[in-house]
């Protein structure tokens, strides 16, 4: 499903395409295009969706919500095989999987990763 389809479903039909617009302080047209796949949203008005519909950001990209993520990296066949030889359960990986997809959230790309000191 894409991120219109998402969009179009999280909205439904009691609301119109003109109040979430309203709300968001976007164009109807804006939004519209959104829905049909025409345009996609800056960083900004993805933020302003993602708070509006209560959805993390990455559920309004993927679909996917932080956990189910989290269990898709635990089931890639290269993560099993890097956490082999240690003491990792499966709860403790995803425990730590979770943690780091935390820490990532509202991180945008080209950000540095602040250092200790």
């Amino acid at each position: 499903m894409t991120l219109g389809k998402r969009l179009a479903q999280l909205r439904g039909k009691n609301k119109k395409q003109e109040e979430v617009a309203k709300d968001l302080g976007i164009a109807r047209s804006t939004y519209g295009a959104y829905e049909q796949d025409k345009r996609e949203p800056d960083q900004e008005t993805l933020i302003k969706l993602s708070n509006y519909y209560g959805k993390s950001i990455d559920f309004l990209l993927t679909g996917k919500e932080f956990k189910e993520k989290a269990k898709d990296i635990l089931n890639d066949p290269n993560t099993q095989i890097a956490a082999r030889d240690g003491d990792m359960t499966e709860e403790k990986a995803l425990e730590a999987l979770e943690w780091l997809l935390e820490k990532e959230k509202g991180r945008m790309p080209g950000d540095r990763q602040p250092r200790k000191r």
